[in-house]
């Protein structure tokens, strides 16, 4: 008898994962759905008959019910990366000579497809089945919003024909206009404020905390990237057709291109055919197709060099300017703000655009009372872009740019060369002082949880914090009687701040705010002088002989190593336990046997991967280029390495050294 039951249970749940496949992937329904509802009903009550043979990849996981109250931070195996952008015809051929002279060849074939707009999810499966969808957060790590995602009908639970064992595949969560459209009339009849565009409805219904809730909303999925070790394909556009048979939700808008001149046809076609979509897109992606070529070229700190987004022209609008006021950053930095008469554009309400600095405002002689074009900078950031001279008021008056700090009442200053106007008051202007605590505890610094902007606002307007060395002195009895806190939350926030003593030394580094030194930075300085201390002794021709630090930077860090409160700070962060220093654990198995060499690695590789092979490169004190010249060191060649890579080697008398001499070199 429950081999029966097994077997009926496992027949529902293909047909009904066939039917859904149909319906939501292939926009082809094959069943009712009245009928699709009583064979689902049916599975539904023999699984609650039989609960062992319940299966988290059946077709009645997806109706929802699960509550998560708090959704996990993830870290991704694999970084999610974010595109470079370009805005001509002309930025792609500039971009395309740079792959060229990379790779060493005289043509390159690529994929085009739609850019998206929606919320990024990363999904992993193993052995056929969905384990765990993240968001893509800061791009290191997101929240893990898996119950809400296998809400989501377009996306398998369990995977069709031939698929790989174990991989990740990356896509955008997407609410159709038409989805959208019927959301907003049910609110309105409800009495409840419609959403304002189709993005932020469907990146915020991935933090719904009912899963039901998710369920119920017309929520969409469009794959458009594989990840994972060893992949069986030659080409991108090999890896999403195969995605397409292992019952993704792959685009069609998807071609290879043979060329850039192909690429620009494409373009041009959706330029205007993208207004007849039936979801939001802004762009169009262009990748390298060959995954080996993909490989070679590799990522810069931000972005893949193989793949580029091209924007389509940014909406633009005309409105009122009625105020310019100004934000004092982290740093000091003054940024000019046009308060407007609240316009649509690009799907959202703008009632702010930044006017950047003093040059911009007088390049365009901006004027309060303007009638001024905005539009989105890459369509996210809205900015004045223009004004409408012939509608400028008879009585008005040229902008005369602050010259003091709208927070401290500082004189600004505006040095040499800079674009922008400064606060010099680091340590006692409020907006300084909270922006970097901000930036201290923020996700990619310290990363504690718990606090926001609004609580370290909160704290120091009470007086309990100055700086952030003072959130280690915070205790639970300060927190509670405070507006909106809580026993719990006030238990959560000194969690937190205990917790964060475990972060690494580099991302302490970057958490401290010198000016200039962001993520990248900070790993290369941690990574060369191991200490805080080290750091801060070393002297600006020391500094300047560190890979890829110049002037700038050097100076930057020796001003804030000088500064007797600097120092106090630091001091401070060590007594409390805060990481200073490299551990061991982080400096196992490194040594500096390959300092001041320059590594180009190219081809195919069969003892280690190629990532294998540039972190045994950089573990050892050597750098990784991308392209061949008269610095390199040696060329790590693989199969199928580039001929003209080869003939550039040779003109140049740079040492191929194989993947077997590589590691005895290691080894020697």
């Amino acid at each position: 008898m429950p081999k029966e039951i097994l077997k009926k249970i496992e027949l529902l749940r293909e047909e009904l994962r066939m039917h859904n496949y149909n319906y939501y992937v292939l926009d082809n329904p094959t069943i009712s759905d009245f009928d699709f509802d009583i064979k689902l009903k049916e599975l539904q009550q023999l699984e609650a008959q039989y609960p062992e043979f319940q299966d988290a990849s059946s077709p009645t996981q997806r109706v929802g019910g699960e509550i998560t109250k708090n959704f996990n931070t993830v870290t991704h195996t694999s970084r999610m990366y974010s595109l470079d952008n370009s805005y001509s015809l002309e930025d792609l051929q500039d971009w395309e000579k740079r792959l060229l002279k990379n790779l060493g060849v005289e043509k390159l074939e690529y994929t085009c497809e739609l850019k998206y707009d929606g919320a990024s999810i990363n999904l992993t499966y193993q052995k056929g089945k969905l384990i765990t969808a993240v968001t893509r957060g800061d791009g290191f790590q997101g929240d893990d919003v898996t119950a809400n995602i296998k809400t989501i009908k377009s996306i398998p639970l369990q995977l069709m024909g031939d698929y790989i064992d174990d991989f990740q595949i990356r896509g955008e969560i997407i609410l159709p206009f038409e989805g959208f459209e019927k959301m907003n009339m049910e609110r309105v009849e409800t009495g409840e404020e419609p959403y304002r565009n189709p993005r932020n409805t469907a990146s915020g219904s991935l933090k719904l905390q009912d899963s039901a809730e998710v369920a119920s909303r017309p929520l969409d999925c469009l794959l458009y990237h594989i990840v994972g070790e060893n992949l069986p394909y030659k080409t991108h556009y090999d890896t999403l057709e195969n995605a397409r048979n292992m019952g993704f939700k792959v685009p069609s808008a998807i071609v290879q291109c043979m060329d850039i001149d192909a690429v620009f046809t494409f373009i041009n076609h959706w330029d205007t055919e993208r207004h007849n979509l039936p979801y939001e897109t802004d762009g169009v992606v262009v990748k390298v197709n060959n995954l080996h070529q993909q490989d070679e070229l590799g990522f810069t700190a931000k972005a893949p060099r193989w793949a580029i987004a091209y924007k389509f022209k940014a909406e633009q609008e005309s409105t009122i300017l009625h105020e310019i006021t100004y934000q004092v950053g982290r740093t000091g930095a003054i940024t000019p703000v046009a308060n407007l008469e609240p316009v649509q554009l690009a799907g959202t309400i703008v009632k702010r655009a930044s006017l950047h600095n003093a040059d911009q405002i007088a390049k365009l002689d901006i004027r309060e009372g303007d009638t001024v074009y905005v539009e989105k900078g890459g369509e996210i950031i809205p900015k004045v872009v223009g004004v409408d001279l012939s509608r400028r008021p008879s009585d008005s008056e040229m902008t005369q740019y602050i010259t003091h700090c709208p927070d401290c009442s500082t004189t600004l200053v505006r040095k040499e060369g800079d674009a922008k106007h400064y606060c010099p008051n680091e340590f006692g202007c409020p907006t300084q002082i909270t922006g970097r605590i901000q930036h201290f505890i923020s996700r990619k610094a310290m990363n504690i949880d718990g606090l926001g902007a609004e609580t370290i606002e909160l704290l120091f307007n009470e007086g309990l914090i100055f700086n952030y060395a003072d959130l280690y002195d915070l205790r639970e009895e300060q927190i509670i009687p405070l507006e909106r806190m809580a026993e719990k939350s006030a238990q959560n926030i000194v969690a937190g701040i205990e917790l964060s003593k475990q972060i690494p030394f580099e991302k302490v580094l970057f958490a401290l705010g010198i000016r200039f030194v962001g993520e990248t930075v900070a790993k290369k300085l941690a990574k060369h002088y191991k200490s805080m201390y080290s750091l801060m002794n070393a002297s600006f021709e020391e500094l300047v002989q560190v890979d890829e630090i110049g002037d700038r930077i050097a100076q930057s860090v020796l001003d804030f190593s000088n500064d007797l409160g600097n120092i106090q700070l630091i001091d401070r962060l060590k007594s409390y336990g805060v990481q200073l220093e490299m551990s061991l654990e982080s400096q196992e198995g490194k040594t500096e046997k390959l300092q001041g060499k320059i590594f180009v690695v190219s081809g195919v590789f069969y003892q280690m991967s190629r990532n294998e092979l540039k972190k045994a490169i950089e573990d050892n004190g050597g750098k990784i280029s991308s392209s061949i010249s008269k610095k390199t060191t040696y060329i790590v060649a693989g199969d199928n390495m580039g001929p003209s890579k080869k003939e550039k080697a040779t003109d140049l008398g740079i040492p191929m050294i194989t993947e077997e001499e590589f590691i005895d070199l290691l080894k020697s």
